[in-house]
């Protein structure tokens, strides 16, 4: 049985592949995701990862919080700390919090929760369009930007360069707790 966010999600995803005029083959084509995956998460038969999610958000022309705040049909300008949405990864364990109201564009906040051991690789299209800073808020963060590597700890804030692949990773034996700021690039 799917799960009510997953169930939402699907429709979410199909309602925004279908009013870009997009068949699943060029959603797939433009996001790296297979057209059998996306079949799979539109019919809601799959839990989809961070990874897939911002694949085809991006591909889409959103952020991962707009998807999953359209999957909520949440357009409050107040959200609780008790009401904010919280996604966990199926595969890394990766606590993803959208502490900013749904309506708050431009300025959207996230709060992370990365596990021990865990690694969330993204590629570059998922976030090309953003412009974000990392603030680390407790815990140990190994952030790679291509080839480069940031060792971030408690306070540090990290601007991010050029869309570039990365990977969020904690090789700490705690978690390692984050904050996001992301803000739409101007097109």
């Amino acid at each position: 049985m799917t799960d009510p966010l997953t169930a939402r999600l699907a429709a979410t995803v199909h309602a925004a592949r279908t009013s870009r005029g997009l068949s699943a083959a060029a959603l797939a084509e433009q996001s790296g995701v297979s057209r059998a995956m996306i079949g799979k998460i539109e019919r809601g038969d799959v839990q989809p990862t961070a990874a897939l999610l911002a694949k085809l958000s991006a591909a889409l022309g959103m952020t991962l919080s707009e998807l999953i705040a359209r999957a909520e049909g949440d357009e409050r300008r107040l959200v609780r700390a008790a009401e904010q949405p919280v996604w966990v990864d199926p595969d890394s364990g990766y606590r993803r919090r959208a502490v900013s109201p749904a309506g708050g564009r431009p300025l959207e906040l996230v709060e992370v929760e990365l596990p021990p051991g865990a690694r969330v690789p993204l590629a570059a299209g998922t976030y090309a369009f953003l412009h974000q800073q990392i603030w680390v808020l407790e815990g140990h963060l190994r952030f790679h930007e291509d080839a480069e590597v940031h060792e971030l700890d408690a306070g540090d804030c990290l601007q991010l360069g050029p869309a570039a692949d990365c990977v969020f990773a904690n090789p700490g034996p705690l978690p390692c707790r984050y904050l996001v700021a992301l803000v739409k690039r101007a097109t």
